[in-house]
């Protein structure tokens, strides 16, 4: 399994290839697209995240000592920001996901090109995800 830095540096380098940010926002969503269906059992009021615009629901399983992560949103951009979170962070254990840092959204120049209220909701989604660690961690 790859590390959370390398994760990260492989989205830096998939969203490098392309100048312009329509092309970068095409590939979020084409990521979002990708990303399984939440099972309609997950999409509970108990799953939804604080603070989205969007309704973003994440369901979080800890299995062999990982922490496993599903997510779904009602939005295609959102969706898209949902599966990167997923992919960088699904399958690394509590003390990973506590003790990384996560760059890759800064590097790839999304921070600046979302608005207010979609940057709000990703540091509450990466917030939540933080917070299962924690509690699997303390349970583990």
């Amino acid at each position: 399994m790859a590390t959370i830095n390398e994760i990260q540096e492989e989205i830096i380098e998939e969203f490098s290839i392309f100048d312009n940010w329509m092309d970068k926002y095409a590939l979020l969503i084409e990521m979002g697209n990708a990303l399984p269906p939440l099972e309609v059992k997950y999409k509970t009021q108990n799953n939804l995240i604080e603070g989205c615009q969007s309704r973003v629901w994440l369901q979080a399983d800890f299995d062999g000592g990982k922490v496993l992560f599903q997510g779904d949103s009602d939005t295609v951009i959102v969706k898209g920001m949902v599966s990167l979170l997923i992919r960088v962070l699904s399958g690394q254990t509590p003390q990973e996901i506590l003790s990384s840092k996560l760059h890759f959204i800064e590097d790839i120049g999304l921070k600046e090109h979302l608005s207010p209220t979609r940057s709000n909701g990703l540091i509450a989604m990466y917030r939540q995800m933080r917070l299962y660690a924690m509690a699997f961690g303390v349970s583990s």
